[in-house]
């Protein structure tokens, strides 16, 4: 489990083609302070685990991506130079400065538009008509892995306003319209969806089997 606070952009050193997965080396600093073998990281919003550390001069450690991480996600599309967004995982005893994100990517979407607007910074992006109904207005998004309150949504389009320390602070500030982030819905929404359309035949969780229940 992520906040989708990044805590710094990484950049890949090399891509290890294994078959039916692939090694990326990462280079970084902070995420490594503390960092064991099998370790979770967060790589542009997908959860990685660690399988080698380099030496702390060197500064790099090494996960392998499956297959499935490789052609669903932007991961797949990685070269070495390429920045990254890290996050190691939550701790219990951390401040939660974002939202729960998983670090399980839905699908990717297309940045539709990237807007500077004196010190406002406007960013569009087309979502899925089968992901759009967990995106609300002031609702959160990670894109990438990081943690974004959606300012509006038209269409299948939602935009958020990017706070110049994000944009900094994050890989956003390398991309470009036309380009492809990973997404993750926020999961209460859709855990509330699974729960209000029952499951395996069982009743569905509405407000007439609310009262019957007594609430």
């Amino acid at each position: 489990m992520f906040t989708g606070i990044v805590e710094e952009v990484g950049q890949v050193c090399s891509i290890v083609n294994m078959g039916d997965k692939a090694r990326l080396l990462v280079q970084a600093k902070r995420v490594l302070e503390g960092c064991s073998l099998g370790d979770s990281i967060n790589i542009d919003g997908v959860c990685q685990t660690v399988a080698a550390i380099d030496t702390p001069e060197k500064g790099s450690f090494a996960v392998d991506t499956l297959a499935e991480s490789l052609k669903k996600t932007t991961l797949g599309k990685l070269r070495p130079g390429s920045f990254v967004n890290l996050e190691r995982a939550l701790r219990a005893d951390s401040r939660m400065g974002g939202h729960f994100v998983q670090g399980h990517v839905t699908c990717t979407v297309r940045i539709q538009s990237l807007e500077t607007t004196g010190n406002n910074v406007y960013l569009a992006v087309e979502i899925p008509e089968d992901q759009l109904r967990y995106c609300v207005p002031e609702g959160s998004i990670a894109l990438d892995g990081i943690s974004l309150t959606i300012a509006r949504i038209s269409g299948n389009v939602a935009t958020m306003n990017i706070i110049p320390v994000t944009l900094k602070a994050t890989g956003l500030g390398h991309k470009q319209t036309g380009d492809l982030v990973n997404l993750e819905t926020d999961i209460i929404g859709r855990y509330v969806e699974r729960l209000l359309r029952g499951n395996n035949g069982s009743r569905e969780l509405s407000f007439e089997r609310l009262r019957e229940l007594g609430y």
